[in-house]
Protein backbone atom coordinates (compact mmCIF):
# COMPACT_ATOMS: atom_id res chain seq x y z
CA UNK A 1 0.00 0.00 0.00
CA UNK A 2 1.19 3.25 -0.46
CA UNK A 3 2.48 5.49 2.38
CA UNK A 4 1.20 8.55 0.00
CA UNK A 5 -1.45 10.90 1.94
CA UNK A 6 -3.92 12.48 -0.02
CA UNK A 7 -4.99 15.87 1.49
CA UNK A 8 -8.00 17.79 0.19
CA UNK A 9 -7.79 21.04 -0.69
CA UNK A 10 -8.60 23.94 1.69
CA UNK A 11 -10.51 24.91 3.57
CA UNK A 12 -10.28 22.12 6.08
CA UNK A 13 -12.90 23.69 8.66
CA UNK A 14 -16.29 22.03 8.98
CA UNK A 15 -19.26 24.24 9.31
CA UNK A 16 -22.86 23.05 10.07
CA UNK A 17 -23.93 25.93 7.85
CA UNK A 18 -25.26 25.72 4.36
CA UNK A 19 -25.91 28.00 1.47
CA UNK A 20 -30.07 27.11 2.53
CA UNK A 21 -29.48 28.35 6.15
CA UNK A 22 -28.00 31.53 5.20
CA UNK A 23 -30.60 32.49 2.81
CA UNK A 24 -33.38 31.40 5.01
CA UNK A 25 -32.19 33.88 7.45
CA UNK A 26 -32.02 36.50 4.41
CA UNK A 27 -35.63 36.26 3.59
CA UNK A 28 -36.38 36.11 7.82
CA UNK A 29 -34.41 39.53 8.14
CA UNK A 30 -36.65 40.68 5.40
CA UNK A 31 -39.72 39.72 7.00
CA UNK A 32 -39.95 43.44 9.08
CA UNK A 33 -40.00 45.03 5.69
CA UNK A 34 -42.21 43.05 3.62
CA UNK A 35 -44.80 43.32 6.27
CA UNK A 36 -44.61 46.91 6.59
CA UNK A 37 -44.74 47.35 2.64
CA UNK A 38 -47.80 45.20 2.24
CA UNK A 39 -49.47 47.45 4.98
CA UNK A 40 -48.75 50.60 3.11
CA UNK A 41 -49.26 49.94 0.02
CA UNK A 42 -51.76 47.30 -0.43
CA UNK A 43 -52.17 44.32 -1.75
CA UNK A 44 -50.34 44.76 -5.25
CA UNK A 45 -47.46 45.41 -3.36
CA UNK A 46 -48.06 41.93 -1.84
CA UNK A 47 -48.81 40.77 -6.02
CA UNK A 48 -45.57 42.00 -6.91
CA UNK A 49 -43.24 39.98 -3.97
CA UNK A 50 -45.27 36.99 -5.04
CA UNK A 51 -44.42 37.67 -8.84
CA UNK A 52 -40.90 38.87 -8.58
CA UNK A 53 -40.50 35.51 -6.12
CA UNK A 54 -42.43 32.98 -8.26
CA UNK A 55 -40.48 34.24 -11.67
CA UNK A 56 -37.18 33.88 -10.00
CA UNK A 57 -37.31 30.57 -9.11
CA UNK A 58 -39.49 29.42 -12.29
CA UNK A 59 -36.10 31.09 -14.39
CA UNK A 60 -33.74 29.27 -12.35
CA UNK A 61 -35.75 26.02 -12.66
CA UNK A 62 -35.82 26.39 -16.51
CA UNK A 63 -32.65 27.53 -16.86
CA UNK A 64 -31.07 24.35 -15.07
CA UNK A 65 -33.66 22.22 -17.05
CA UNK A 66 -32.45 23.37 -20.33
CA UNK A 67 -28.84 23.40 -19.51
CA UNK A 68 -29.29 20.22 -18.07
CA UNK A 69 -27.64 21.29 -14.28
CA UNK A 70 -28.34 19.92 -11.31
CA UNK A 71 -31.65 22.05 -9.94
CA UNK A 72 -30.62 24.63 -7.60
CA UNK A 73 -34.01 26.24 -6.56
CA UNK A 74 -33.81 24.41 -2.92
CA UNK A 75 -30.76 26.66 -1.93
CA UNK A 76 -33.56 29.39 -1.83
CA UNK A 77 -31.07 32.10 -3.40
CA UNK A 78 -33.74 32.64 -6.20
CA UNK A 79 -36.44 33.52 -3.57
CA UNK A 80 -33.94 35.48 -1.76
CA UNK A 81 -33.02 37.40 -5.14
CA UNK A 82 -36.81 37.93 -6.19
CA UNK A 83 -37.86 39.08 -2.59
CA UNK A 84 -34.93 41.57 -2.95
CA UNK A 85 -35.95 42.68 -5.99
CA UNK A 86 -39.44 43.18 -5.36
CA UNK A 87 -38.77 45.22 -2.21
CA UNK A 88 -36.67 47.94 -4.49
CA UNK A 89 -39.61 48.43 -6.87
CA UNK A 90 -42.68 51.26 -6.54
CA UNK A 91 -46.01 49.84 -5.29
CA UNK A 92 -48.02 50.99 -8.54
CA UNK A 93 -45.86 49.15 -11.32
CA UNK A 94 -47.46 46.74 -13.18
CA UNK A 95 -46.60 43.08 -12.96
CA UNK A 96 -44.81 42.65 -16.07
CA UNK A 97 -41.95 45.05 -14.57
CA UNK A 98 -40.94 42.24 -11.52
CA UNK A 99 -41.48 39.24 -13.99
CA UNK A 100 -38.99 40.93 -16.51
CA UNK A 101 -36.95 42.10 -13.87
CA UNK A 102 -36.74 38.52 -11.82
CA UNK A 103 -36.26 36.63 -15.15
CA UNK A 104 -33.24 39.15 -16.09
CA UNK A 105 -31.83 38.69 -12.46
CA UNK A 106 -31.46 35.03 -12.62
CA UNK A 107 -30.74 34.60 -16.19
CA UNK A 108 -28.66 37.17 -17.22
CA UNK A 109 -26.66 38.22 -14.08
CA UNK A 110 -26.54 34.72 -12.13
CA UNK A 111 -26.85 31.95 -14.62
CA UNK A 112 -25.15 32.90 -17.83
CA UNK A 113 -22.38 33.46 -15.30
CA UNK A 114 -21.75 30.20 -14.08
CA UNK A 115 -24.46 30.44 -11.33
CA UNK A 116 -24.65 30.98 -7.65
CA UNK A 117 -20.97 31.64 -6.35
CA UNK A 118 -19.77 33.04 -9.61
CA UNK A 119 -22.22 36.54 -10.70
CA UNK A 120 -20.32 39.62 -10.86
CA UNK A 121 -22.43 41.67 -8.86
CA UNK A 122 -25.71 41.64 -6.82
CA UNK A 123 -28.58 39.82 -9.43
CA UNK A 124 -31.21 41.71 -7.70
CA UNK A 125 -29.61 44.89 -7.85
CA UNK A 126 -28.58 44.24 -11.54
CA UNK A 127 -32.12 43.72 -12.15
CA UNK A 128 -33.54 47.28 -10.79
CA UNK A 129 -30.54 49.24 -12.28
CA UNK A 130 -31.77 47.49 -15.75
CA UNK A 131 -35.56 48.20 -15.18
CA UNK A 132 -34.91 51.91 -14.57
CA UNK A 133 -33.10 51.96 -17.78
CA UNK A 134 -35.49 50.09 -19.65
CA UNK A 135 -38.86 51.60 -18.17
CA UNK A 136 -37.70 54.83 -16.58
CA UNK A 137 -41.13 56.72 -15.99
CA UNK A 138 -42.76 53.77 -14.75
CA UNK A 139 -39.90 52.55 -12.33
CA UNK A 140 -40.07 56.28 -11.17
CA UNK A 141 -43.80 56.56 -10.42
CA UNK A 142 -44.90 56.06 -6.64
CA UNK A 143 -47.94 56.33 -5.00
CA UNK A 144 -49.87 55.36 -2.03
CA UNK A 145 -53.39 53.69 -2.11
CA UNK A 146 -53.61 54.83 -6.31
CA UNK A 147 -52.94 58.13 -5.38
CA UNK A 148 -49.08 59.57 -7.06
CA UNK A 149 -46.95 61.75 -4.93
CA UNK A 150 -42.97 63.00 -4.39
CA UNK A 151 -40.45 60.81 -2.50
CA UNK A 152 -39.33 62.21 0.36
CA UNK A 153 -35.43 62.53 -1.22
CA UNK A 154 -37.60 64.85 -4.15
CA UNK A 155 -39.64 66.82 -1.31
CA UNK A 156 -35.93 67.31 0.20
CA UNK A 157 -34.46 68.54 -3.37
CA UNK A 158 -37.19 70.65 -3.84
CA UNK A 159 -36.38 72.33 -0.47
CA UNK A 160 -39.64 70.45 1.17
CA UNK A 161 -39.39 69.45 4.88
CA UNK A 162 -39.58 65.53 5.60
CA UNK A 163 -41.00 63.39 8.40
CA UNK A 164 -37.73 61.04 9.69
CA UNK A 165 -40.17 59.57 11.80
CA UNK A 166 -42.42 58.54 9.09
CA UNK A 167 -39.75 57.48 6.41
CA UNK A 168 -38.14 54.83 9.78
CA UNK A 169 -41.57 53.37 9.35
CA UNK A 170 -41.82 53.28 5.99
CA UNK A 171 -45.54 55.01 5.54
CA UNK A 172 -44.42 57.77 3.00
CA UNK A 173 -43.95 57.20 -0.88
CA UNK A 174 -40.90 55.49 -2.15
CA UNK A 175 -40.42 51.52 -3.15
CA UNK A 176 -41.91 48.62 -1.46
CA UNK A 177 -39.64 48.21 0.90
CA UNK A 178 -38.73 51.59 2.13
CA UNK A 179 -39.27 51.36 5.97
CA UNK A 180 -35.80 51.72 7.05
CA UNK A 181 -36.39 50.53 10.48
CA UNK A 182 -37.96 47.69 9.23
CA UNK A 183 -34.34 47.02 7.37
CA UNK A 184 -32.18 47.96 10.02
CA UNK A 185 -33.77 45.28 12.48
CA UNK A 186 -33.39 42.67 9.98
CA UNK A 187 -29.39 44.00 9.16
CA UNK A 188 -28.82 43.40 13.13
CA UNK A 189 -30.74 39.67 13.04
CA UNK A 190 -28.26 39.08 9.92
CA UNK A 191 -25.07 40.34 11.58
CA UNK A 192 -25.91 37.98 14.96
CA UNK A 193 -26.74 34.83 13.34
CA UNK A 194 -23.64 35.46 11.54
CA UNK A 195 -25.46 35.72 8.13
CA UNK A 196 -23.11 39.28 7.56
CA UNK A 197 -20.06 40.77 9.05
CA UNK A 198 -20.92 44.23 10.25
CA UNK A 199 -17.52 46.45 8.33
CA UNK A 200 -19.39 46.85 5.06
CA UNK A 201 -22.59 48.05 6.27
CA UNK A 202 -20.58 50.31 8.77
CA UNK A 203 -18.02 51.58 6.57
CA UNK A 204 -21.16 51.81 3.86
CA UNK A 205 -23.04 54.10 6.09
CA UNK A 206 -20.57 56.15 8.07
CA UNK A 207 -18.89 57.36 4.84
CA UNK A 208 -22.16 57.98 2.93
CA UNK A 209 -23.27 60.38 5.92
CA UNK A 210 -19.61 61.87 6.16
CA UNK A 211 -19.99 62.71 2.37
CA UNK A 212 -23.15 64.14 2.88
CA UNK A 213 -22.18 66.38 6.13
CA UNK A 214 -19.47 67.95 4.00
CA UNK A 215 -20.62 67.81 0.49
CA UNK A 216 -24.19 67.63 0.97
CA UNK A 217 -24.61 71.73 1.32
CA UNK A 218 -26.04 71.72 4.53
CA UNK A 219 -23.10 70.97 7.14
CA UNK A 220 -23.75 68.06 9.74
CA UNK A 221 -27.20 69.00 10.11
CA UNK A 222 -29.28 66.05 12.32
CA UNK A 223 -32.22 66.48 10.62
CA UNK A 224 -30.83 66.91 7.20
CA UNK A 225 -28.06 63.82 7.42
CA UNK A 226 -31.22 61.52 9.02
CA UNK A 227 -33.56 62.41 6.44
CA UNK A 228 -30.39 61.41 3.45
CA UNK A 229 -29.82 58.24 5.08
CA UNK A 230 -33.30 56.68 5.77
CA UNK A 231 -33.99 57.92 2.24
CA UNK A 232 -33.04 56.39 -0.68
CA UNK A 233 -32.28 53.14 -0.53
CA UNK A 234 -29.28 53.77 1.86
CA UNK A 235 -30.03 51.28 4.74
CA UNK A 236 -31.26 48.93 2.52
CA UNK A 237 -28.05 48.59 0.21
CA UNK A 238 -25.42 49.02 3.04
CA UNK A 239 -27.32 45.60 4.82
CA UNK A 240 -28.26 43.39 2.25
CA UNK A 241 -27.27 44.29 -1.30
CA UNK A 242 -23.31 45.89 -0.57
CA UNK A 243 -22.64 42.29 1.67
CA UNK A 244 -23.83 40.18 -1.25
CA UNK A 245 -20.80 37.72 0.09
CA UNK A 246 -20.33 36.68 -3.54
CA UNK A 247 -19.71 40.34 -5.38
CA UNK A 248 -18.18 41.80 -2.00
CA UNK A 249 -14.76 40.96 -0.56
CA UNK A 250 -13.86 38.48 1.55
CA UNK A 251 -11.23 39.98 4.06
CA UNK A 252 -12.08 42.07 6.80
CA UNK A 253 -10.27 45.19 5.70
CA UNK A 254 -11.33 44.83 2.24
CA UNK A 255 -14.65 45.33 3.34
CA UNK A 256 -13.85 48.64 5.14
CA UNK A 257 -12.31 49.78 1.98
CA UNK A 258 -15.45 48.09 -0.38
CA UNK A 259 -18.22 49.72 2.37
CA UNK A 260 -16.38 53.13 1.63
CA UNK A 261 -16.11 53.22 -1.68
CA UNK A 262 -19.84 52.66 -1.77
CA UNK A 263 -20.96 55.17 0.52
CA UNK A 264 -18.76 57.79 -0.74
CA UNK A 265 -19.86 56.67 -4.86
CA UNK A 266 -23.51 56.93 -3.34
CA UNK A 267 -23.00 60.45 -1.88
CA UNK A 268 -21.34 61.70 -5.05
CA UNK A 269 -24.10 60.61 -7.54
CA UNK A 270 -26.86 61.89 -4.84
CA UNK A 271 -25.31 65.20 -4.66
CA UNK A 272 -23.81 66.01 -8.10
CA UNK A 273 -26.22 63.36 -10.15
CA UNK A 274 -29.29 63.92 -11.05
CA UNK A 275 -30.35 59.64 -11.22
CA UNK A 276 -33.14 57.97 -9.75
CA UNK A 277 -31.35 55.95 -7.70
CA UNK A 278 -28.05 56.60 -7.15
CA UNK A 279 -27.48 54.06 -4.51
CA UNK A 280 -27.84 51.21 -6.93
CA UNK A 281 -25.35 52.46 -8.95
CA UNK A 282 -23.05 52.78 -6.65
CA UNK A 283 -23.14 49.64 -5.43
CA UNK A 284 -23.36 48.48 -8.92
CA UNK A 285 -20.05 49.84 -10.00
CA UNK A 286 -18.33 48.78 -6.43
CA UNK A 287 -18.95 45.50 -7.09
CA UNK A 288 -16.50 45.85 -9.99
CA UNK A 289 -13.94 46.29 -7.52
CA UNK A 290 -14.22 43.60 -5.49
CA UNK A 291 -11.59 41.34 -7.43
CA UNK A 292 -8.86 43.79 -7.02
CA UNK A 293 -9.35 44.57 -3.33
CA UNK A 294 -9.44 40.62 -2.70
CA UNK A 295 -6.83 40.45 -5.27
CA UNK A 296 -4.59 42.67 -3.03
CA UNK A 297 -5.77 43.20 0.51
CA UNK A 298 -4.15 39.55 1.50
CA UNK A 299 -4.81 38.63 5.31
CA UNK A 300 -1.42 37.51 6.70
CA UNK A 301 -0.95 33.47 7.59
CA UNK A 302 -0.83 32.69 10.39
CA UNK A 303 2.79 32.22 12.25
CA UNK A 304 4.14 34.20 9.18
CA UNK A 305 7.32 35.97 9.94
CA UNK A 306 8.90 38.35 7.54
CA UNK A 307 12.23 37.83 6.19
CA UNK A 308 11.67 34.02 7.58
CA UNK A 309 11.51 32.57 3.75
CA UNK A 310 14.26 29.89 2.96
CA UNK A 311 16.00 30.12 -0.40
CA UNK A 312 13.73 26.96 -1.44
CA UNK A 313 10.77 29.37 -0.80
CA UNK A 314 8.44 29.66 -4.60
CA UNK A 315 8.91 32.99 -5.90
CA UNK A 316 6.82 34.62 -8.40
CA UNK A 317 7.86 36.63 -10.96
CA UNK A 318 6.91 40.03 -12.35
CA UNK A 319 5.56 38.83 -15.29
CA UNK A 320 3.72 35.84 -13.17
CA UNK A 321 2.36 38.37 -10.70
CA UNK A 322 1.20 41.21 -12.96
CA UNK A 323 -0.98 37.97 -14.82
CA UNK A 324 -2.97 37.60 -11.97
CA UNK A 325 -3.67 41.27 -11.70
CA UNK A 326 -7.63 41.95 -12.76
CA UNK A 327 -6.90 43.78 -15.82
CA UNK A 328 -10.08 44.04 -17.28
CA UNK A 329 -11.53 44.60 -13.99
CA UNK A 330 -9.45 47.67 -13.30
CA UNK A 331 -10.32 49.29 -16.58
CA UNK A 332 -13.98 48.72 -16.35
CA UNK A 333 -13.84 50.23 -12.93
CA UNK A 334 -11.72 53.52 -13.88
CA UNK A 335 -14.03 53.46 -17.10
CA UNK A 336 -17.41 53.50 -14.84
CA UNK A 337 -15.68 56.22 -12.23
CA UNK A 338 -14.48 58.47 -14.90
CA UNK A 339 -17.72 58.45 -16.74
CA UNK A 340 -19.46 59.14 -13.73
CA UNK A 341 -17.68 61.93 -12.83
CA UNK A 342 -18.05 63.25 -16.48
CA UNK A 343 -21.78 63.06 -16.45
CA UNK A 344 -21.99 64.65 -13.45
CA UNK A 345 -19.24 67.40 -14.14
CA UNK A 346 -21.25 68.01 -17.60
CA UNK A 347 -24.38 68.27 -15.63
CA UNK A 348 -23.14 71.07 -12.96
CA UNK A 349 -21.92 72.95 -15.98
CA UNK A 350 -25.15 72.54 -18.09
CA UNK A 351 -27.15 72.98 -15.63
CA UNK A 352 -27.26 76.81 -15.40
CA UNK A 353 -28.10 77.07 -19.28
CA UNK A 354 -30.39 74.38 -19.38
CA UNK A 355 -32.63 76.06 -16.89
CA UNK A 356 -32.45 78.84 -19.07
CA UNK A 357 -33.49 77.14 -22.40
CA UNK A 358 -36.09 75.61 -20.15
CA UNK A 359 -37.15 79.48 -19.22
CA UNK A 360 -37.10 80.65 -22.78
CA UNK A 361 -39.21 77.50 -23.95
CA UNK A 362 -41.91 78.29 -21.38
CA UNK A 363 -42.22 81.67 -22.65
CA UNK A 364 -42.40 80.89 -25.83
CA UNK A 365 -45.33 78.79 -25.07
CA UNK A 366 -46.88 81.18 -23.06
CA UNK A 367 -46.83 83.51 -25.73
CA UNK A 368 -48.24 81.07 -28.08
CA UNK A 369 -51.23 80.33 -25.55
CA UNK A 370 -51.77 83.84 -24.17
CA UNK A 371 -50.90 86.58 -27.24
CA UNK A 372 -53.26 89.19 -26.02
CA UNK A 373 -50.52 89.34 -23.00
CA UNK A 374 -46.92 91.43 -23.04
CA UNK A 375 -45.87 90.20 -20.04
CA UNK A 376 -46.25 87.18 -17.71
CA UNK A 377 -46.28 87.44 -13.91
CA UNK A 378 -46.07 85.22 -10.84
CA UNK A 379 -49.71 85.63 -8.88
CA UNK A 380 -49.71 84.93 -5.19
CA UNK A 381 -53.05 83.66 -5.00
CA UNK A 382 -52.69 80.83 -8.02
CA UNK A 383 -48.49 80.33 -6.58
CA UNK A 384 -49.78 79.38 -2.76
CA UNK A 385 -52.56 77.42 -4.27
CA UNK A 386 -49.83 75.49 -6.48
CA UNK A 387 -48.18 75.49 -3.61
CA UNK A 388 -50.65 73.70 -1.36
CA UNK A 389 -50.65 70.61 -3.47
CA UNK A 390 -47.41 69.66 -2.31
CA UNK A 391 -46.65 68.10 -5.50
CA UNK A 392 -49.25 65.17 -5.14
CA UNK A 393 -52.01 64.44 -8.08
CA UNK A 394 -54.80 67.09 -8.22
CA UNK A 395 -58.08 65.83 -7.97
CA UNK A 396 -59.52 62.51 -8.81
CA UNK A 397 -60.92 62.76 -11.80
CA UNK A 398 -57.92 63.92 -14.42
CA UNK A 399 -55.63 60.55 -13.61
CA UNK A 400 -52.27 61.19 -13.00
CA UNK A 401 -52.02 64.88 -13.30
CA UNK A 402 -50.17 67.66 -11.77
CA UNK A 403 -50.33 70.99 -11.82
CA UNK A 404 -46.58 72.54 -12.18
CA UNK A 405 -47.26 76.49 -12.01
CA UNK A 406 -49.48 79.43 -12.83
CA UNK A 407 -48.03 82.94 -14.23
CA UNK A 408 -50.37 85.55 -15.15
CA UNK A 409 -51.04 86.89 -18.16
CA UNK A 410 -50.66 91.11 -18.63
CA UNK A 411 -51.37 93.16 -21.16
CA UNK A 412 -49.41 96.77 -21.70
CA UNK A 413 -51.84 98.36 -19.11
CA UNK A 414 -50.65 95.79 -16.59
CA UNK A 415 -54.33 94.16 -16.59
CA UNK A 416 -54.38 90.98 -16.31
CA UNK A 417 -55.70 89.03 -19.35
CA UNK A 418 -55.26 85.60 -18.63
CA UNK A 419 -53.86 82.36 -16.60
CA UNK A 420 -51.36 79.67 -18.43
CA UNK A 421 -51.03 76.72 -16.19
CA UNK A 422 -48.36 74.41 -16.77
CA UNK A 423 -49.56 70.80 -16.32
CA UNK A 424 -48.29 67.41 -16.71
CA UNK A 425 -49.67 64.02 -16.95
CA UNK A 426 -48.27 60.81 -16.21
CA UNK A 427 -50.50 58.84 -18.01
CA UNK A 428 -48.52 59.03 -21.42
CA UNK A 429 -48.23 56.35 -23.76
CA UNK A 430 -44.39 56.75 -23.76
CA UNK A 431 -44.08 58.96 -20.15
CA UNK A 432 -44.85 62.05 -19.28
CA UNK A 433 -46.56 64.72 -21.00
CA UNK A 434 -46.47 68.17 -19.76
CA UNK A 435 -48.23 70.82 -21.84
CA UNK A 436 -49.04 74.71 -21.48
CA UNK A 437 -52.62 75.67 -21.28
CA UNK A 438 -53.53 79.13 -21.86
CA UNK A 439 -57.10 80.58 -20.12
CA UNK A 440 -58.78 83.98 -20.68
CA UNK A 441 -60.54 85.17 -17.62
CA UNK A 442 -63.84 84.10 -19.14
CA UNK A 443 -62.70 80.75 -19.45
CA UNK A 444 -62.08 80.84 -22.81
CA UNK A 445 -59.46 78.28 -23.72
CA UNK A 446 -56.78 80.32 -25.91
CA UNK A 447 -55.06 77.09 -26.81
CA UNK A 448 -52.28 74.32 -25.51
CA UNK A 449 -48.47 74.34 -26.12
CA UNK A 450 -46.30 71.03 -24.95
CA UNK A 451 -43.30 72.00 -23.56
CA UNK A 452 -42.46 67.84 -23.06
CA UNK A 453 -44.26 65.42 -25.38
CA UNK A 454 -42.14 61.94 -26.02
CA UNK A 455 -44.75 59.58 -27.42
CA UNK A 456 -44.50 57.21 -30.46
CA UNK A 457 -43.51 58.95 -33.66
CA UNK A 458 -46.41 58.92 -36.01
CA UNK A 459 -49.09 58.32 -33.80
CA UNK A 460 -49.11 59.80 -30.17
CA UNK A 461 -46.35 62.72 -31.27
CA UNK A 462 -49.00 63.95 -33.21
CA UNK A 463 -50.57 65.46 -30.71
CA UNK A 464 -48.41 68.40 -31.48
CA UNK A 465 -50.04 68.86 -34.92
CA UNK A 466 -52.72 71.36 -35.50
CA UNK A 467 -55.29 68.59 -36.23
CA UNK A 468 -55.24 67.69 -32.71
CA UNK A 469 -54.03 70.13 -30.55
CA UNK A 470 -56.23 72.97 -32.37
CA UNK A 471 -59.29 71.94 -31.47
CA UNK A 472 -58.56 73.46 -27.93
CA UNK A 473 -58.53 77.05 -29.11
CA UNK A 474 -61.17 79.50 -28.40
CA UNK A 475 -63.24 76.75 -26.99
CA UNK A 476 -65.62 77.48 -23.91
CA UNK A 477 -65.90 74.43 -21.67
CA UNK A 478 -65.91 73.03 -18.06
CA UNK A 479 -64.46 70.14 -19.01
CA UNK A 480 -63.94 68.14 -22.58
CA UNK A 481 -64.49 64.67 -23.05
CA UNK A 482 -62.87 62.55 -25.49
CA UNK A 483 -64.16 60.88 -28.47
CA UNK A 484 -62.69 58.02 -29.44
CA UNK A 485 -64.75 57.27 -32.58
CA UNK A 486 -64.09 60.78 -34.45
CA UNK A 487 -66.35 62.93 -36.24
CA UNK A 488 -67.14 65.15 -33.72
CA UNK A 489 -68.51 68.94 -33.59
CA UNK A 490 -69.69 68.97 -30.24
CA UNK A 491 -67.92 72.17 -27.84
CA UNK A 492 -67.21 69.93 -25.42
CA UNK A 493 -65.29 66.87 -27.51
CA UNK A 494 -62.59 66.47 -28.39
CA UNK A 495 -61.74 63.92 -31.20
CA UNK A 496 -58.99 61.60 -30.70
CA UNK A 497 -55.82 60.61 -32.82
CA UNK A 498 -56.10 57.64 -34.77
CA UNK A 499 -54.60 54.80 -33.08
CA UNK A 500 -53.01 57.27 -30.07
CA UNK A 501 -56.25 56.96 -27.92
CA UNK A 502 -53.74 57.23 -24.66
CA UNK A 503 -51.68 59.62 -25.43
CA UNK A 504 -55.27 61.37 -26.42
CA UNK A 505 -56.86 60.94 -23.39
CA UNK A 506 -53.85 62.23 -21.08
CA UNK A 507 -53.74 65.19 -23.21
CA UNK A 508 -57.86 66.30 -22.37
CA UNK A 509 -56.74 65.27 -18.45
CA UNK A 510 -54.45 67.33 -18.05
CA UNK A 511 -56.28 70.57 -19.92
CA UNK A 512 -59.44 69.71 -17.84
CA UNK A 513 -57.06 69.33 -14.57
CA UNK A 514 -55.73 73.00 -15.79
CA UNK A 515 -59.39 74.35 -16.46
CA UNK A 516 -60.88 73.15 -13.03
CA UNK A 517 -58.00 74.45 -10.96
CA UNK A 518 -58.03 77.84 -12.70
CA UNK A 519 -61.69 78.40 -11.99
CA UNK A 520 -61.42 77.50 -8.68
CA UNK A 521 -58.83 79.68 -7.52
CA UNK A 522 -59.21 82.74 -9.82
CA UNK A 523 -59.94 85.61 -8.50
Amino acid sequence: MSNVLNVSPSPHVRSKLSTGQVMYDVVLALIPATVVGIYHFGLHAALIILTSIVSAVLSEFVFDYIAKKENTIKDGSAVVTGLLLALCLPAGVPLYIPFIGAVFAIIIVKSLFGGLGKNVMNPALAARCFLLISFGTTMTSYAVNGISGATPLADMAGGTAVSVVKMAFGFTNGVIGCSTLALFIGGMYLWVVGGITIEIPAATILSFVAFMGIFGGKGFSLNYLMGQLFAGGVIMAAFFMATDPVSSPVTSKGQVIYGVIVGVLAGLFRVLGSSADSVSYAVIMSNLFTPMIDEFIIPKPYAFRSGAQTDNTINVKNDEKSSIIPVPVIVLGAIAIIAGLLLSSVYETTKETIEQQNIAKNMESYKAVMPDAETFENDETMTAAVDALNGEVYGTDFGNVLINSVVAGKDSSGNTVGYVVSVSSKDGFDGQITLSAGISLDGTLNGIAFTELNETAGMGMRADEDEFKGQFVGRTASKFTLNKAGGSTADDEINSISGASITSGAVVNAVNAALDFVAANAQ
